[in-house]
């Protein structure tokens, strides 16, 4: 892929490989009118999986019978393929549209935020909680194994809420310059997520992160604030936030 001519499956799906130049086929997906909201690839080498978190996809995954991604898988085993999302809409909550409820901060005062202080538990949680459907085994190992690689402009992390020591909630994803995005968090107790939320965004706002990446638009997302974005849009503030330096705060704070 060479940044003016893009890969497609026979779906008409954009198909991604290690080395291309991610930035520009992103270009030519906005100037094309590149309608579906996933890419494909088929690598999780760790450095391929952050040069794309990097370029502002959210990476997701999911498993095929044998055969059917042109993997070569033996019979009977699974395949998994990749898919880079770039959403027709993005969720996107900058600090001055921070909503506050009076419950959500009444719930405040229970919890305690901590960050990167569980990343493995949080991130198998996830899974346990929500399931493998696009959160697969190849796809956790690939975010840690990016995460081992410790770039500076691509780190993926994690925020918990503690109640009397114990995790109560969390959620794991991917800091980039000065763009957090979310990739999955969960809930042990309701107003442990509330709280999660509230805190998390309070700390990224304090750290100097420029806006909060909540990914797809949902209902919760929009009343704490989240406004939607289209991708011409989100790409031109992406590029902006993640060329400013990642604030380095240490795991557990």
């Amino acid at each position: 892929m060479n940044g003016e001519r893009l890969r497609y499956t026979r779906s008409g799906h954009v198909f991604m490989m290690p080395g291309d130049n991610f930035d520009a086929a992103i270009d030519v997906m906005l100037r094309t009118g590149y309608r579906e909201e996933f890419c494909v690839a088929a690598d999780f080498d760790p450095v391929f999986l952050a040069d794309m978190m990097a370029a502002g996809f959210l990476i997701m995954s999911a498993a095929f019978p044998s055969g059917v991604s042109g993997d070569a898988a033996a019979d009977g085993e699974t395949a998994f393929l990749l898919l880079p999302k770039l959403h027709l809409e993005r969720s996107v909550l900058f600090w001055e549209n921070l909503h506050e409820t009076k419950s959500a901060r009444r719930a405040l005062t229970k919890y305690e935020l901590r960050y990167d202080a569980d990343f493995d538990v949080i991130l198998e949680r996830c899974a346990e909680v929500h399931g493998e459907e696009w959160l697969t085994p190849p796809l956790r190992a690939g975010v840690r194994a990016v995460r081992d690689l410790g770039r500076r402009d691509v780190r993926p992390v994690s925020f918990g809420v503690y109640r009397d020591g114990t995790l109560r909630a969390g959620e794991f994803g991917v800091c980039t310059g000065r763009v957090y995005t979310s990739y999955s968090g969960y809930r042990e107790e309701n107003s442990a997520g509330t709280a999660q939320l509230v805190l998390t965004a309070r700390w990224l706002r304090d750290q100097g992160f420029a806006f909060w990446d909540l990914g797809m638009p949902l209902d919760y997302k929009d009343r704490l604030g989240a406004r939607n974005v289209e991708p011409a849009e989100f790409v031109r503030l992406w590029r902006a936030a993640r060329s400013l330096s990642t604030p380095g705060p240490q795991a557990g704070s």
